[in-house]
């Protein structure tokens, strides 16, 4: 690994991170498609993982690195709300640009709005994995191996129920097995490009890292709230989807804090 340049190191370093999507969806190949409760519990456990992920993947190291280049004060704080208030502005207009009806003819009512509550679910995934990439790339090419791997390495981690929940949405939306991991593999790997940019471009990219950050967490906070916690208690499952969200966000908690 010594030998690898930095670059290469951002690259390796968040394509791994980022297959974990696709590794925690592999469950989806072999099992059948989960009841509508199920489908409830892990929506709550991933919008539990994303809401922890928010604060402890993204705005506390938004934070930190709006901190280092602006010292303390107001400043890195205005940043940091400035860019999570511009994230769910733009899932917001996602929401109201999506159409109801999507991807099957015909398809009309709650159904159609519940296809679109999921696939605003993965874009926000998707979203969201970028600055994450972009982190990992900035960890490696700015403090080599030692400084990047515990950042791949968690959030590899945490990308992992990220994918198995939007596999199981989609594969509860009636996609088959191959496409409903495809496409949970398929948010995981814009991670790279993330990292490439981080680990290449260490001067343009580690400005603009808060407000990517950011950004992202206000997309997911976003869509939490006003699609999938409401999605989840749509069914008459709020005890279980309560119960995911403690489990999910008690998870990545802890995971972020361990990994540091």
């Amino acid at each position: 690994m010594e030998d690898l340049s930095p670059v290469m190191l951002g690259f390796l370093g968040s394509l791994a991170a980022g297959v974990m999507t696709g590794v925690g969806a592999l469950p989806v190949l072999f099992g059948r498609a989960p009841g509508r409760a199920t489908r409830d519990l892990l929506l709550g456990f991933a919008a539990g993982v994303m809401l922890s992920a928010s604060f402890f993947s993204l705005i506390i190291p938004a934070l930190d690195a709006a901190e280092g280049r602006h010292g303390d004060g107001p400043i890195p704080a205005a940043i940091v709300a400035a860019a999570i208030l511009l994230g769910m502005g733009a899932i917001a207009l996602m929401n109201d640009a999506l159409p109801h009806e999507h991807f099957r003819t015909g398809r009309e009512g709650p159904a159609s709005v519940s296809l679109r509550r999921v696939w605003l679910f993965i874009a926000a995934i998707t979203i969201h994995n970028v600055p994450e990439g972009l982190a990992v790339g900035v960890g490696f090419g700015g403090g080599g191996f030692a400084a990047g791997f515990p950042l791949a390495l968690g959030i590899g981690l945490q990308n992992a129920p990220e994918g198995l929940a939007v596999a199981v949405s989609l594969l509860g939306e009636g996609y088959n097995r191959r496409t409903s991991w495809g496409i949970a593999a398929l948010t995981g790997l814009v991670e790279p490009i993330g990292g490439l940019i981080g680990a290449g471009v260490m001067g343009v990219a580690e400005p603009i890292l808060p407000w990517g950050l950011a950004f992202a967490a206000g997309a997911m906070i976003y869509v939490i709230s006003h699609e999938i916690i409401p999605e989840t208690h749509r069914n008459g499952h709020q005890r279980r989807a309560t119960f995911g969200l403690a489990i999910g966000l008690v998870l990545m908690l802890f995971l972020d804090v361990w990994l540091g």
